[in-house]
């Protein structure tokens, strides 16, 4: 049934690959089901209610992701997108259900936009230089992630960042890790980061540094409807925030899908297969995990992982969803290993070096093409932003152009979101 429906050896995969490529996906976002609702909970949302909404959107967007564009790539609440919600709330002294009202909204006008040609405009209006750049400068945001959670790179007052410290438990288990990994993707393993993840948590059992309360399953809190106050929206008159959410929203996960489809080989004459269902699969999830009472979606770059193990097909969307649905009854082991970023860093840094690939498609001979690539992949992880990298990157090539004399080779559509980005950045930034 599978093989038929996703056409796995159509994509040169297998049930079996998809499978371990789901699982590599879940263990590198799961993380999500517990920083979500810690965020969100600190401006005053109730902490299960967030943790059953963000499982919800997970499901339903992966799904939506899974069955209908058949791609392999995961939809969750989106990091940096629910520290500014819990910002507006803080920052503004409103109440969180006005604020979800705008995730609602931004979750409505997403749908609209999703359903259009405009976001599959935007992709084809791209240009290569930018498509690389977004691709390398994520993997190097993912690594520095990896580097940064395991230990490795910390933080450093006088050069800004700096070696951590090597003897320090976590960070010897995550270098193991890495090595492991290594090994592993060396000997041509297949599923190579799941067995790395698989075997560092192991060790990090005996170390010491995973462990459980004893407690393995638990009950599920109740998904509720949160009474969003749409009308405090209009009152408090916050159409900068919901621009802020539909933008952000919009630039994180099509620079995601672009990165991930990218990385999978399933990019087509510079077009997502099934753009319009992808599309969907976020803006669905956002409005609906607006309603449960989490912030909004976006596609994860997490997903590269699971891509990297060899996921081709929605099959590898699907085992994701279906295991954030039992996550649910699982909570007190997915604490633990969440817990322990050791054991996924390892995969985050290799994943990072698979997205370097694109840097050797860069024309570098020519400055107005290499230039905004170039500063895309040196903002994005120096931000922490994959947003603002993208905006700096639409900013500078039509300017690059324009001065280049070659400003009839910009589609419209770039000089226009170069203008609505810089605005954006200079009135109501998103960090």
């Amino acid at each position: 049934m599978f093989e038929k429906y996703f056409s796995l050896k159509g994509h040169g995969s297998s049930a079996r690959t998809e499978v371990f490529a789901g699982i590599t996906t879940f263990l590198t976002m799961v993380y999500i089901v517990i920083v979500n609702p810690a965020i969100l909970s600190s401006v005053g949302v109730p902490f299960e209610q967030v943790f059953m909404a963000t499982v919800i959107s997970v499901i339903i967007g992966t799904l939506i992701m899974g069955f209908f564009a058949k791609l392999p790539i995961a939809i969750a609440p989106g990091m940096g997108l629910n520290a500014y919600f819990a910002s507006v709330v803080g920052a503004q002294g409103l109440s969180y259900q006005i604020v979800f009202g705008t995730v609602f909204i931004a979750g409505l006008l997403f749908i609209v936009l999703s359903v259009t040609k405009f976001r599959e405009t935007i992709i084809i209006a791209i240009p290569p230089s930018l498509k690389y750049g977004i691709t390398s400068g994520i993997g190097l945001f993912i690594a520095f992630l990896g580097l940064n959670h395991s230990g490795i790179v910390v933080a450093n007052e006088s050069t800004l960042i700096s070696l951590g410290d090597l003897h320090e438990q976590g960070t010897v288990l995550a270098i193991v890790g890495l090595f492991i990994t290594l090994i592993l993707m060396a000997r041509n393993v297949k599923g190579a980061l799941f067995f790395g993840m698989l075997i560092t948590a192991v060790i990090g059992y005996f170390m010491g540094l995973l462990k459980f309360n004893g407690q393995i399953v638990s009950a599920p809190p109740a998904p509720v409807f949160f009474d969003i106050d749409i009308s405090g929206v209009f009152s408090h008159s916050l159409y900068a925030v919901v621009f802020a959410f539909l933008l952000v929203t919009l630039f994180d996960t099509t620079g995601t899908m672009i990165a991930v489809t990218e990385q999978a080989g399933l990019m087509k004459n510079g077009k997502i297969p099934k753009a319009k269902m992808a599309f969907l699969a976020d803006a669905v999830a956002t409005t609906v995990g607006s309603l449960f009472g989490t912030s909004p979606s976006s596609a994860y770059v997490e997903s590269s992982t699971g891509v990297a193990a060899g996921g081709r097909t929605g099959l590898t969307s699907v085992v994701v969803a279906a295991l954030f649905a039992l996550s649910m009854f699982f909570s007190p082991v997915i604490s633990a290993i969440s817990s322990l970023p050791a054991i996924t860093a390892p995969v985050l840094i290799i994943v990072g070096c698979f997205m370097m690939e694109g840097l050797a498609r860069i024309n570098w001979r020519e400055f107005d093409e290499a230039f905004p690539a170039f500063i895309i992949i040196l903002t994005m992880p120096l931000t922490s932003s994959i947003s603002t990298g993208i905006a700096i990157g639409f900013i500078t090539y039509p300017l690059m152009k324009i001065f280049s004399g070659k400003a009839s080779q910009v589609h419209p559509l770039i000089y226009f979101f170069g203008v609505i980005f810089l605005l954006q950045m200079i009135f109501f930034p998103t960090h």
